[in-house]
């Protein structure tokens, strides 16, 4: 860093010149909040040296980017994402996002923590710092999610966290969901807090309901950010506590319309606001985009551009206290940087990160190393034994009817409700309903080899037919399985086991669509491309079963997700989310 510091001082002093000036260009200033006109900007190495007029910068050998007529901006930060949802590998994300201009994330990997623990994190982590794009690691809080209440095929306690802090470019504590925990002194999550404020680093958090008094707990406990705040109300609340307000739009979590209302409505301050993304699938990373798409969101609800591109990068710099660094374009900073031609449409023509040029004409330029997963992280999917279709069968001992509860899904929505209904029982089997919109469930241990199958009932779906199965499934990653026909339920969780995971629909004993994952059950090894064309087949199987609703899969996944109000099925059970407790399925 000194050297590269001293570099610039004598690019100043007129002894050097630059090796790339982007000439005559209007930046977005995030400092100011305003657009200055006709600005050059000179980079030596991999900083930023100069802001003005440039020409005296120029040497022989220096690169001239003609920005006449564009915006010069800094890159962009994703705050909070989990690379495992978009289910490509860490390499594959990068090259999506870079062309996006997001030039630095920072990642949670709880998802692989939950199946391969610290390892499956190093492993990740360890990709990540290769590349281009710069990952950095929020060090998982909650692995498992919740404690009694399901079987994840890891846990990490404060030692792993303590260990994990110390690694370079882990920059905080992963969101911290186990909010009752914190409130009601739980010596682990307390743990882990504490170490990760001595190690002077961030706690990240994930509040998403409570009484005021729970929240406050949670703020003055050291978790000073929250991602799951879906309310204009629960945002203004939040803000004025001093929580760090992370607005989400994700692929199926469209929260900006409704909570980027305390800015445009409200009028606070948006200092301490920023846009992140947390959930993306391959889909919306192809078509909308990464964190621009967040950002040209929160413009056409009626922020201003240069506010809007505030929240995506200078905000996230400060948040995660790394503004010396990133997230402005200002002298001595790292030369990362979008030029855009569009503001309204934030789609970046060039992207530099460490001032050089890694996308040109909206391609990727930059070589991209490969990285191999061992193959202890392509095997993670253990059943006790290949599963049957009386698995599936929920049986009872009760003639006729029961009353049963069961979990309804809301579209684009991380919140489930509450179902009961009252089911037929034909020879001891409780029965789906279609004109109630009931399906089967079920969660399989596919981490212990241990046999146990939870079974229950879902609503919200519409399918009509078949079924899915996924190894994707928020936040153990246990085998779930939904649909009408348990001999369809059979195939599509066999189908999954042997491919080392991922996603199916079946119907009527045919394969219509298969996403392998073989990364711990979660990430393709497959080219963005390839993985975009298996999950659009996906998508249009879910649609031929029956399915109508936006993101089926991703509204799927996290039907186990313990955490998040208000019934989720583990694979120990069904789980009420307001009490933490297990709950029969058959009502009493």
């Amino acid at each position: 860093m000194s050297q590269a510091r001293k570099n610039v001082r004598k690019v100043l002093a007129g002894s050097d010149h630059a090796n790339i000036v982007i000439k005559n260009g209007t930046i977005i200033n995030v400092m100011t909040r305003e657009m200055q006109q006709n600005m050059d900007v000179a980079i030596i190495d991999n900083r930023i040296a100069y802001i003005g007029d440039a020409s005296k910068l120029v040497g022989e050998e220096t690169e001239i980017i003609d920005a006449t007529g564009k915006y010069i901006a800094p890159g962009l930060m994703d705050g909070h994402m989990h690379v495992e949802s978009t289910m490509l590998s860490v390499t594959e994300f990068a090259k999506a996002a870079l062309v996006k201009g997001t030039t630095a994330v920072f990642m949670d990997p709880h998802e692989i923590a939950n199946v391969l623990g610290t390892e499956g994190v190093r492993l990740m982590h360890e990709e990540g710092k290769q590349l281009p794009l710069k990952v950095f690691t929020t060090f998982p809080s909650c692995v498992p999610a919740t404690n009694n209440l399901e079987d994840a095929g890891a846990s990490l306690g404060v030692k792993d966290i303590e260990s994990g802090l110390e690694w370079d470019g882990v920059v905080g504590l992963g969101e911290v969901m186990n909010f009752p925990g914190v409130v009601y002194d739980d010596p682990k999550m307390i743990g882990e807090i504490e170490a990760t404020i001595r190690a002077g680093k961030t706690v990240t958090g994930h509040f998403p309901d409570g009484t005021s008094e729970m929240l406050q707990a949670y703020i003055a406990s050291g978790v000073d950010s929250c991602h799951e705040t879906v309310t204009r109300e629960q945002g203004l609340e939040k803000a004025r506590l001093g929580m760090h307000i992370m607005i989400r739009e994700g692929s199926a979590w469209h929260d900006v319309k409704e909570v980027i209302k305390i800015i445009t409505e409200d009028g606070i301050d948006p200092s301490n606001v920023s846009l992140v993304t947390d959930d993306v699938y391959p889909q919306t990373l192809v078509d909308k985009g990464q964190l621009n798409h967040v950002i040209r969101r929160a413009m056409e609800e009626g922020v201003d551009p240069v506010t809007a591109i505030q929240m995506g990068t200078i905000n996230v710099a400060r948040y995660f206290h790394m503004d010396k660094e990133l997230g402005s374009i200002t002298p001595g900073k790292l030369a990362d940087i979008i030029i855009l031609s569009d503001l309204e449409k934030v789609e970046a023509e060039t992207v530099l990160t460490n001032g050089k040029i890694i996308v040109h004409n909206k391609k990727l330029v930059a070589h991209m190393p490969e990285y191999t997963y061992p193959q202890f992280a392509l095997d993670t999917v253990k059943l006790k034994r290949p599963l049957v279709a009386e698995d599936f069968l929920f049986t009872t001992s009760v003639d006729k009817c029961v009353d049963i509860n069961g979990i309804r899904i809301i579209e684009n929505s991380a919140r489930t409700e509450k179902m009961t209904a009252t089911l037929e029982v034909t020879n001891g089997v409780i029965q789906p309903n279609l004109e109630q919109d009931i399906v089967r469930l079920a969660c399989i241990d596919r981490h212990h080899q241990s046999g146990q199958i939870s079974l229950s009932f879902a609503q919200g779906f519409q399918i009509k037919s078949g079924a899915v199965a996924s190894t994707v499934a928020h936040d153990s990653h246990n085998l779930l399985v939904m649909g009408i026909d348990p001999e369809d339920m059979m195939l599509a969780a066999n189908t999954l086991a042997e491919s080392g995971g991922g996603m199916v629909v079946v119907d009527d004993g045919k394969i219509l669509a298969h996403v392998p994952m073989p990364i711990a059950g979660l990430m393709s090894n497959q080219p963005l491309e390839k993985v975009v064309e298996q999950v659009h087949q996906l998508e249009k199987a879910w649609q031929e079963i029956g399915c109508p609703i936006h993101a089926p899969f991703m509204t799927f996944s996290l039907i186990a997700l313990p955490v998040i109000p208000e019934v989720r099925i583990s694979n120990r059970g069904l789980v009420d989310v307001t009490k933490f407790e297990l709950i029969d399925v058959i009502r009493g």
